[in-house]
């Protein structure tokens, strides 16, 4: 093999990498960035995920400041509820005085 059949099978290799490299530049110097609403960027938490049978849960979801109850399997995701605002008098009190296990048992098997 001799010096020109190698520069022959380089020089393709190296021009292609070259223009990936140059590709991923212009990718990253002129796609898309922002924050905000304006760009599209949205402000998504899950704050619960509870599986009801396998491969199918039930979630909420916080998109800005709306709660979401979403049934989710394998196939589809199902909007059950929409509450649009955390002070909803539809949402539980998280902050409740919970009970104690032992007290709970006491209550539930008729020992005061």
């Amino acid at each position: 093999m001799s010096t020109g059949d190698l520069l022959k099978a380089l020089l393709p290799l190296i021009l292609i990498i070259g223009l990936l490299y140059a590709a991923l530049y212009f990718l990253k110097k002129y796609s898309f960035r922002g924050k905000g609403k304006e760009s599209g960027i949205l402000n998504i938490r899950v704050l619960s995920n509870k599986m009801i049978m396998p491969k199918k849960f039930i979630s909420v979801v916080r998109v800005e400041d709306k709660l979401f109850v979403l049934a989710i399997s394998e196939n589809s995701i199902t909007l059950l509820e929409e509450i649009n605002s955390p002070n909803d008098s539809t949402i539980p009190s998280i902050h409740k005085e919970k009970e104690s296990f032992l007290a709970a048992l006491k209550k539930n098997i008729g020992m005061r």
